[in-house]
Formats: C-alpha cells, sequence, structure tokens
C-alpha cells in the first residue's frame, strides 16, 4: 500500500464565516484505491501557496510511501530544508497529510482512528462551544452585551453544553501585547457577570484570549476575572512569549490554558517545562498531526496537564480531534462549532454531532465520517484574504473595543 495522490478542497465557509473565512481539505489516495482525508489549520499564506506547499511536501516527503510510515514522514518534513525545528507552515501542511493517513490505515484495517492508538480511554467526550449570537440578535451589538451574551450562554447549556467561552476582551492585533484598558477589564467583569448569573453552576464558564496582553497586564485582567471562577484563561500573552505566560500562570489563580497556535512537542514541551500553562489546546492541523500530539498528551500526563483540542477550522479537524480524544488518560474537553449545522455537519454527511453536551466517538473505520466532495467543489474559496487575520490598529482606549469573531462577513 502507497500513496499515489493528492487533491486539495479550499472550501469557502457561508456567511457569517464561523470558523474561519475558508477550510484547506487534503484527499490522499493510495495505488490500492483507499481514500483518506485530512485538514490543515489556519495557513500563514494565501490559499494558493498554501496549496504549493502541501503540494511539494506530498511529493518531497510522502508520495510513494506506505500511510503508516508516520514517523519517518514527521522526521522528513520536520528536518526539511536542514531546518529541524518547528516551521508552522510545513508541519501544517503535513498534519493535514498525517491525518489523511490515519483515515487511509483505518479504512485499510476495517477499524476507527482511535482503535489505531491505544483503544477506547473516553466513551464520552464533553464538549465546548464558543458563544454566538442567537438568530434574533444583533450581531453588533452582541458582543459588547452582558445581557445578550448571557442569554445565548443559557441557551448553549440548555442544550447540554457543561463548558461555554466567550471571547469580552479584544482587539488581537499584529503589534504584541498591550495593556488592557479599564473599559476592557470592566467589560469582562460585566460579561462574565452576567454569564455566570444566568448559567449558575450548571457549566465552567472558559475566558478566551488570544495573546493580546503583556504579562503584567493579563495579570490585571486575570486578578479581575478570579472572582468569577473561569475555567481557564487561553493564551493570555503572545504564544512566543513563554516566560511571560509562566510568570501569568504563577500570579493568578486561573489555570492557564494555550496552544493554538503551537507546533510540535517541541513547543508544547518548552511550554510544559516553564509551568506556563495546565492545559493544552493544540490544533491537530497545525500541531504535526494525531501521532504528534498523541506524544504531546504523554508529556502532559508527566506534568499533570490535560488537553482541550483547538477547533476553529473544519469538520475533518474536529473528527481527528475526536479519535485522539477518545483514546488519551489526560482530556479535559473538545471544542466544536455549534453554530456549524448548516454547513460543518453537512460537510462530513452528519456522521457526527454534537449530542446533550457530548460526542460519542464512531466505531466507524477511519475518521468515521462522509465527507462530501460534491458540496466541497460547489464552495471554492478564490479569495486572497487568510483563514483568519490580525487587526492592524492598535487597542482602542476611547472607544469600545469589539471581537467579532475569527472571520466576520455578513
Amino acid at each position: 500500500m502507497k500513496l499515489e495522490a493528492l487533491e486539495i478542497f479550499f472550501i469557502e465557509t457561508p456567511p457569517p464565516g464561523w470558523g474561519g473565512r475558508y477550510w484547506t481539505i487534503v484527499k490522499l489516495v493510495t495505488e490500492c484505491g483507499i481514500t483518506g482525508y485530512g485538514e490543515v489549520y489556519a495557513s500563514a499564506v494565501g490559499a494558493p501557496a498554501m496549496g504549493a506547499v502541501i503540494r511539494d511536501v506530498f511529493d518531497r516527503y510522502c508520495k510513494g510511501e506506505n500511510p503508516e510510515s508516520i514517523e519517518r514522514m514527521f522526521r522528513r518534513a520536520y528536518s526539511s530544508g536542514f531546518t529541524q525545528r518547528p516551521d508552522p507552515t510545513v508541519i501544517g501542511a503535513f498534519s493535514g497529510l498525517e491525518i489523511a493517513c490515519w483515515d487511509i490505515l483505518g479504512k485499510a484495517r476495517d477499524r476507527p482512528v482511535w482503535a489505531l492508538l491505544g483503544g477506547m480511554m473516553n466513551e464520552k467526550l464533553r464538549a465546548y462551544t464558543y458563544l454566538y449570537p442567537l438568530p434574533h440578535h444583533t450581531k453588533a451589538e452582541f458582543w459588547t452585551s452582558p445581557e445578550l451574551t448571557a442569554e445565548s450562554a443559557l441557551a448553549a447549556v440548555n442544550q447540554g453544553f457543561t463548558a461555554i467561552k466567550l471571547d469580552p476582551a479584544g482587539p488581537y492585533t499584529m503589534r504584541g501585547g498591550h495593556q488592557p484598558g479599564m473599559r476592557d477589564i470592566d467589560l469582562c467583569d460585566r460579561m462574565l457577570g452576567a454569564v455566570r448569573a444566568a448559567i449558575g453552576t450548571r457549566a465552567d464558564i472558559l475566558l478566551g484570549t488570544h495573546g493580546q496582553f503583556t504579562p503584567s497586564g493579563a495579570i490585571r485582567l486575570g486578578a479581575a476575572m478570579e472572582r468569577h471562577q473561569p475555567l481557564w484563561f487561553e493564551e493570555p500573552t503572545p504564544p512566543d512569549d513563554i516566560a511571560g505566560m509562566a510568570e501569568v500562570a504563577s500570579a493568578v489563580r486561573i489555570p492557564i490554558a494555550t496552544g493554538e497556535r503551537l507546533s510540535t512537542k517541541a513547543e508544547f514541551g518548552a511550554v510544559l517545562r516553564a509551568g506556563a500553562a495546565s492545559i493544552l489546546q493544540p490544533a491537530l492541523g497545525r500541531a504535526g498531526g494525531i501521532w504528534e500530539v498523541k506524544k504531546i498528551a504523554a508529556m502532559a500526563e508527566v506534568f499533570g496537564a490535560q488537553l482541550a483540542p483547538h477547533l476553529y477550522a473544519g469538520p475533518v479537524e474536529w473528527a481527528a480531534n475526536i479519535h485522539l480524544a477518545a483514546s488519551i488518560p489526560n482530556l479535559l474537553m473538545i471544542e466544536c462549532i455549534q453554530t456549524g449545522g448548516e454547513f460543518h455537519l453537512p460537510l462530513i454527511g452528519h456522521s457526527l454531532r454534537v449530542e446533550d453536551g457530548f460526542v460519542t466517538p464512531p466505531e466507524t473505520p477511519g475518521l468515521g465520517i462522509s465527507f462530501d466532495e460534491d458540496l466541497a467543489r460547489a464552495h471554492p474559496f478564490t479569495g486572497n484574504a487568510l483563514h483568519l487575520q490580525m487587526q492592524e490598529a492598535p487597542c482602542d482606549y476611547v472607544n469600545p473595543n469589539s471581537f467579532e469573531g475569527g472571520a466576520p462577513r455578513d
């Protein structure tokens, strides 16, 4: 059994764009006709350039190889160009190809991927969702309204979710860490307070920030949020400031979570050694794929850390998350995009779903999905924007800062 052919789907998401502007799905076919699907997360270059990278990685390191040779292909990609260090673009390309290899292996053996990773550890996976505007909400008002956010939180909890995440402390700028304004701290406090009042102790609150603060700024914000008892404080400093994140972790009585922008065990190992986070959020379509994240989970066990696989992408990466999560002992929860019923789920034939706030790993071979290629081809991405983009303007200390989701559009 050898890898023979590659096809890449750049799929534009319908408005409002939850999960990013587009998804990068790869399809591998073996010479004996077995097909596997994978997903590349959040490319740092445009779709045409990323397509070229994916093809180069496939042709150079995977084509003609047995899909069982995960470790060998990973080491080739990791060492590409005499680098032998995490390169998020090359490793991201490989991650999608690696996920597709596992899909092929499961189908070849007529077993779900989790069965090839050590077997079933978790028969039900706790899921969480971001809070999004409800159909009757005005989007522009929602992102700075404690009342509307609380209403959305209660709706999610009534669906069975035992954890919900919100991002009330924008903006995310290319300028790196900043000090939050008092207006931003006040809005966060009122947001979390309103949500806690609405849901009580029925669910955990997850405080989503994405590297926008200096260490001292994150400590100020975190100290103010402690009274609401969030389960985590996500990426309080930029991901390259591990020492700063460790400073926050030691000063704030909220668990620190990080990982969606990290790649391979090298970067996650540095986080664990520094004591910078106790909850890791690898994105399987960027971190190195299923096998690499299985290693990261094992490292985390030694440090008393748990995993909460990240998802702000399409349903193929979600499927990979589910199989990895089913197989590890230190799972906290998995992310899902609850608004995705209109596009995420149809793209995989509704073969996976959240029920009462939990996901049941599939028993069907491979990733257990029925990928709809016709639907994918009917929504090609032809723009020049990136999957996600940073704001160029700095934090506004006069007018309210509002985070409208990762890739909002009408």
